[in-house]
């Protein structure tokens, strides 16, 4: 049982009454016959709350959240009460979320339900607990409140950006992708994987025209190609200290892990296969690349709870593992973070190595916060020396691009927020 507000004021009001007697004894008398009222009034909302089970409570929402995401909780309240209640819902959310605005009120006649709704934005994935749904409720006279709790404890999942993956589908579904920044690439030359030879029709590239066959035929015959497909496609996700950045209430890691999944499905839709390996100062999670039913579903599990660490990841055990788990020639997708020319320099012998058993593309971050304040002008000599601090840092970037270049290794620099879509077109002129 829960006193309300509404209560202590007329409390106060009785308490001046009585007070006031000691100067005009009729206010005595009315302070007394109110405190019997009050009295009365009291235990006549405690038997309207106390005499029957009259608030029941269901919370709906998926088993596992999208990180980065909005995801949908419902509730639904139910009135027994033949009568018509007041009602505080508050709904007891994981404390990670460090939200104090999920209460609702509402009024319910008798017999009557409400559906209420909100909806949550995980930043971080692992595992979350909801509480219970604590509910207050009081009558038309609004002295007492009784609460209610319902609902059960409930543990849910926070996988990385799932929901974006069926927004990847339903725009391809529609031909929208351009809307997203996703390019159609210009095939230049003749795709490599062979497919069939074929008797030579007018308008065929006589540059296919098979000779040897040809010969044997005693007729013009041509070579048919195809998309090369099956293609093992691997995202290598740093977890060392350099991920740990922040951007929008995200890590970078975060944002690798969103975009690996999705450049994963995309792959796989173009039959493909996709696969993938985590490591930091070791080397963590390596699952083999796979097209096969259930290989999202196993990339999820192993993506939802990767974190962080706080050493120094090492590229060379990544070298040692790659070269005894792929035996066959793939495209790795290293998402990483390059503060300085120094410190790509020291792991650029790794990154050749691996770029000569294999097609590399190191995915790295733009600073946007640093960008941005390296294009505001400078009002004093303060800001001039920050602004060409801050000028420096973003060029660094730029030329950790082009020394890549120079090495033969493809790279992309680009904005946390633009990831998803930078990598599938990369992805996309790679494969083209």
């Amino acid at each position: 049982m829960f006193l309300t507000p509404r209560l202590f004021r007329i409390l106060l009001s009785v308490i001046l009454l009585l007070c006031g007697g000691y100067v005009y004894g009729s206010l005595f008398i009315i302070g007394q016959v109110a405190v019997a009222v009050l009295v009365v009034l009291i235990l006549a909302d405690a038997l309207l709350l106390y005499r029957t089970h009259g608030i029941a409570a269901t919370r709906r929402c998926a088993e596992r959240f999208s990180n980065g995401d909005d995801n949908s909780v419902h509730l639904r309240v139910d009135s027994r009460y033949p009568f018509l209640v007041s009602l505080t819902v508050i709904d007891e959310i994981p404390a990670i979320f460090q939200r104090r605005d999920i209460r609702f009120t509402c009024t319910l006649k008798q017999g009557e339900g409400k559906d209420i709704s909100y909806t949550l934005l995980p930043t971080q994935r692992g595992l979350f607990d909801f509480g219970r749904i604590r509910i207050f409720a009081s009558t038309r006279l609004g002295l007492l409140q009784r609460r209610f709790s319902c609902a059960e404890p409930q543990t849910i999942k926070v996988y990385p950006s799932y929901l974006m993956l069926h927004h990847y589908e339903l725009l391809a579904m529609s031909n929208n992708l351009t809307e997203m920044g996703i390019k159609k690439i210009r095939r230049i030359g003749h795709q490599t994987e062979f497919e069939q030879i074929k008797e030579y029709v007018k308008g065929d590239d006589y540059r296919t025209i098979n000779w040897k066959a040809s010969a044997r035929k005693h007729e013009l015959m041509v070579n048919v190609f195809q998309d090369e497909r099956s293609q093992p496609i691997y995202s290598l996700i740093d977890k060392g200290r350099v991920m740990q950045h922040a951007f929008r209430g995200m890590t970078l890691l975060d944002y690798a892990i969103n975009a690996s999944l999705v450049l994963s499905y995309v792959a796989m839709r173009k039959e493909d296969k996709a696969g993938l390996v985590t490591f930091s100062d070791a080397f963590d999670t390596f699952v083999p690349a796979s097209r096969q039913t259930g290989q999202m579903q196993t990339l999820l599990e192993n993506l939802y709870k990767q974190e962080t660490t706080f050493g120094e990841t090492d590229f060379s055990a990544l070298c040692v593992h790659l070269g005894k788990h792929l035996s066959k020639r793939s495209l790795l997708i290293l998402y990483t973070n390059f503060d300085s020319v120094g410190s790509m320099n020291r792991q650029l012998p790794y990154l050749q190595q691996l770029a000569r058993r294999h097609r590399l593309l190191v995915v790295f971050f733009e600073d946007v916060e640093l960008k941005a304040y390296a294009e505001q002008p400078a009002t004093d000599t303060e800001s001039y020396y920050r602004r060409v601090i801050a000028q420096k840092t973003a060029y660094e970037k730029r030329l950790i691009v082009s020394t890549l270049k120079q090495q033969g290794i493809y790279s992309l620099l680009i904005a946390p927020d633009q990831l998803s879509v930078g990598v599938i077109n990369k992805y996309l002129e790679l494969k083209a």
